[in-house]
């Protein structure tokens, strides 16, 4: 063993160093032994992630991580990487995080100070809004009309919560009715169960756009809350946090974002070719210009 590495030329050496370096965790220690990843995927988070069907998953998040995941095979010094992908709910991503279950989550999360205590995020590469869908014809258009109306939110989100803490909510009493996922919550205000969905305006508008006819809904009212909805980690992992956010510094770098929000947002996505039609916003713009793992509540000080 040894007279192979002193053969061997000093470009390998320090090669073979940094990769050595580089697996000093408990994630790349797993991915380098099993040449495999678990990715906690949604099932209809569109368009961040999402089902295509046939046990595929595809979106804005989830491209992302499969970049980040060849960059950190490369690195790694594996021919190839087998990516496993794991369904999980707003209830259940954090827990599953926790006991190794999935490795990155690439969904619709957002980095806030209570999840933090237990879990890791990486750099932001999307900032949301939180807003509030309605039917066309509801007349609904605030907060104040909310007033006696059925609420849909997803289980396990932290949406209505936000609702109720707004300034323009004093006084204001709703019923809270849940969807198990932002599909089924979508539902809920397809079918008349209830008046209103608040949730990420992206969900929002990409479950519009998927929709038998989009024209019959809108998205309306007071933003709720600006959010950093992060790729997540290990907390107990800061040595393959720092190898995410390396390659996500080098995505950035390389120009692809514009691209990705392009594909994602703005052009025809699979499996319907909808369009969710939802416009690069200055605090996303920001955020990959001044790469961070801010939380949620450093964004409500602004």
């Amino acid at each position: 063993m040894k007279s192979t590495i002193f053969r061997a030329s000093a470009f390998t050496f320090l090669a073979l160093l940094f990769t050595n370096s580089f697996a000093a965790s408990p994630t790349l220690d797993k991915v380098k032994s099993s040449g495999a990843i678990t990715m906690g995927v949604r099932e209809s988070s569109i368009p961040m992630s999402y089902t295509t069907g046939d046990s595929r998953f595809d979106g804005y998040h989830v491209e992302i991580c499969r970049m980040i995941l060849a960059d950190i095979k490369d690195k790694l010094g594996m021919g190839t990487l087998r990516i496993n992908y794991q369904p999980v709910t707003s209830q259940n991503r954090v827990p599953l995080m926790q006991n190794g279950t999935i490795d990155i989550e690439c969904g619709t999360t957002t980095n806030n100070t209570a999840r933090a205590k237990d879990v890791g995020f990486a750099n932001t590469l999307y900032v949301e809004e939180v807003r509030i869908a309605v039917k066309a014809n509801s007349g609904i258009n605030s907060i104040s009309q909310l007033a006696g109306k059925k609420v849909a939110t997803t289980t396990g989100t932290t949406s209505v919560q936000l609702l109720r803490k707004h300034e323009k909510a004093n006084g204001v009493n709703f019923d809270e009715v849940f969807g198990k996922d932002h599909a089924d919550s979508f539902l809920l205000l397809e079918s008349g169960r209830a008046d209103a969905f608040v949730m990420d305006g992206s969900i929002l508008a990409g479950n519009i756009a998927n929709s038998k006819n989009p024209k019959d809904y809108k998205i309306v009212g007071e933003v709720l809350s600006t959010e950093p909805i992060a790729i997540m980690v290990r907390k107990d992992d800061p040595e393959f946090k720092a190898a995410v956010n390396d390659a996500i510094a080098k995505i950035v770098k390389n120009g692809n974002m514009p691209k990705l929000w392009n594909k994602w947002f703005l052009s025809p996505i699979p499996p319907k070719n909808i369009v969710v039609g939802l416009e690069l916003s200055p605090a996303t713009k920001n955020a990959w210009a001044n790469l961070n793992d801010k939380p949620a509540e450093d964004y409500q000080k602004k």
